[in-house]
């Protein structure tokens, strides 16, 4: 019977895509804790055109003061999520011209997307969605050009008895995603978990937009979400220039915040990057903010980022633990031309001061630079997840 429920998923995908199943080994590919720290030189695509504030400011800002007088109060309420957990769950060969086979790793994976609201000290969840996709090459649908195949297989998926288990907690197979088959730098492996994780952003979007349409974002009610802001624009939506400016509005009353970041893309004093400039920022500061694009990638959206100091450097591991990377997209005209207002940088920069605590130290190894609703929020997401030895016997 455990033969028949793990193999059930492999002979459906290989039925409806032509292919042939090797049923490899079976394992998680997701990476481990990393450091906080993205070395590397600075992409030549990224812009740090000018200063992203309203006042010309050249060096930190101090906000120990200013968080204390807004202790108490509250400015961020809602805090949102994405995460995913991705597996290789086979090797399938599909058959090329010349009757060649080539052969190729199908990916999948657990995607799951929260946003939790605080109210009077407590926190709720406000809304939650999940998915688990699979990542498969391009090829595997070269023959089958029928619009709508692939969440047609993946609808497939979900049949069956052995599967009860799955809809019943709120999983279900939702599309499957074409990944490059022509050979690159990349790996296939790396090609199919870029895909599951594009699609987790997309679906950060979505719920961020929900809310917006709820109308439950405000300059008193703003959202943080966990991890940079840096989203692509679709070809489509670049090229429908209201849907563009929507987009762009939906992220009025949203912050990013980075566990993770790139020091050397810093510039904030000149055109070199200089991440001694963040590696020495005092407790309870702030650099100066920054006017950041990349039109490569995202086109001529704005952003103004900042980062601040939440955790004494003289107990932490790194010189960057206990920075936060901040960043919020620049919507009106009046932002674009002349910065973000440097009195919301400075409150905002306070009420994430104010939220660094309680620690979540010893329960994970990013505590210096974690904020404590977003942790909450992270834990909540992960905590629907499937365990590895239940999501690999499925397939």
């Amino acid at each position: 019977m455990n033969t028949t429920k793990s193999s059930r998923i492999l002979e459906i995908i290989a039925k409806e895509t032509g292919g042939h199943s090797y049923k490899s080994h079976k394992y998680s590919i997701d990476e481990t804790e990393r450091s906080s720290v993205e070395y590397g030189e600075a992409n030549a695509s990224i812009q740090w055109k000018r200063r992203g504030e309203t006042k010309d400011i050249k060096t930190y800002v101090p906000l120990s003061e200013l968080s204390r007088q807004v202790n108490g109060e509250q400015l961020l309420k809602y805090f949102l999520d994405g995460s995913r957990h991705v597996y290789k769950v086979d090797d399938m060969g599909f058959e090329e011209f010349g009757n060649r086979t080539a052969i190729y790793p199908i990916i999948a994976g657990q995607i799951g997307v929260g946003c939790c609201r605080r109210e009077n000290k407590y926190m709720f969840c406000e809304k939650f969605e999940r998915e688990i996709v699979i990542a498969m090459p391009d090829i595997s649908q070269s023959s089958r050009k029928k619009q709508g195949f692939l969440t047609a297989t993946a609808q497939k998926l979900n049949t069956g008895t052995e599967f009860v288990r799955i809809s019943e907690s709120g999983w279900k197979f939702s599309t499957i995603l074409p990944y490059k088959s022509a050979k690159e730098e990349k790996g296939y492996d790396d090609k199919g978990t870029a895909q599951i994780q594009a699609r987790m952003m997309e679906n950060e979007q979505k719920m961020v937009a929900k809310l917006v349409g709820e109308k439950k974002l405000s300059d008193s009610n703003y959202l943080l979400k966990d991890g940079s802001l840096e989203y692509k624009p679709s070809k489509a939506m670049r090229s429908d220039e209201r849907e563009y400016q929507k987009f762009k509005n939906n992220y009025d009353y949203v912050i990013g915040v980075s566990k993770r970041f790139n020091p050397e893309v810093c510039l904030v004093l000149g055109d070199k990057p200089n991440p001694g400039f963040i590696a020495n920022l005092p407790l309870y500061n702030r650099t100066p903010v920054a006017y950041f694009t990349d039109n490569d990638f995202l086109g001529d959206i704005g952003f103004a980022v900042w980062y601040v100091r939440i955790r004494d450097k003289s107990r932490t591991r790194t010189p960057f633990d206990g920075i936060i990377k901040v960043e919020k997209i620049l919507v009106s005209t009046e932002e674009i031309e002349y910065g973000m207002n440097s009195d919301l940088v400075d409150l905002i920069s306070a009420h994430l001061i104010n939220e660094r605590n309680p620690v979540c130290y010893g329960s994970d190894l990013r505590w210096a630079n974690h904020l404590y609703p977003v942790y909450l929020t992270e834990k909540y997401v992960k905590s629907h997840y499937l365990s590895t030895e239940s999501f690999l016997h499925l397939f």
